[in-house]
């Protein structure tokens, strides 16, 4: 029976040249000279000091562009609070998204069962696994979820006929 896995993966090796890219940018960058602009990457998360909340949104808009033209979303983030940090800067900080959560698999699969293809979904834990009798009905199922916003970036993989 045909079959393929829903998988939510970050690259990090490109997470981490892209972060790599913003840093060599904002160090260059005129309206950034001056100031502390900082962007720091760990295992699982991500650390962002800015200067002020103007240079915060910037720095944000360059890591998303060096994100993009790696071919990884700006969805690998979730981002918390800003925070007040010393000398008026501001800090923000980010997890990056690995693997599909409960909640996330609970409303990937009411999606694929409200579209009325005739296929399964069940949960595993961190994917989805969809199974159907026509490989045209799983299709269907990436289009579907393509064209939804799930606030995730959604990989599909191991597609078996």
């Amino acid at each position: 029976m045909p079959s393929f896995d829903i998988v939510s993966k970050v690259d990090m090796q490109e997470v981490d040249n892209a972060v790599n890219q913003a840093v060599k940018e904002i160090t260059t960058r005129y309206d950034f000279k001056g100031t502390t602009n900082e962007i720091e990457l760990s295992d699982d998360s991500l650390k962002i000091l800015a200067a002020d909340e103007y240079k915060l949104k910037a720095i944000k808009d360059i890591l998303i562009e060096k994100l993009v033209r790696r071919k990884l979303s700006g969805k690998c983030f979730q981002y918390g609070e800003e925070e007040n940090a010393s000398g008026g800067a501001v800090r923000l900080k980010a997890s990056i998204v690995q693997g599909i959560s409960k909640e996330k698999g609970k409303e990937i699969v009411k999606l694929i069962k409200e579209s009325k293809l005739k296929v399964q979904a069940q949960i595993m834990e961190d994917q989805v696994r969809v199974t159907g009798k026509k490989r045209d009905d799983l299709q269907q199922v990436m289009q579907l979820l393509k064209g939804k916003d799930l606030d995730i970036e959604l990989q599909f993989e191991n597609m078996r006929s």
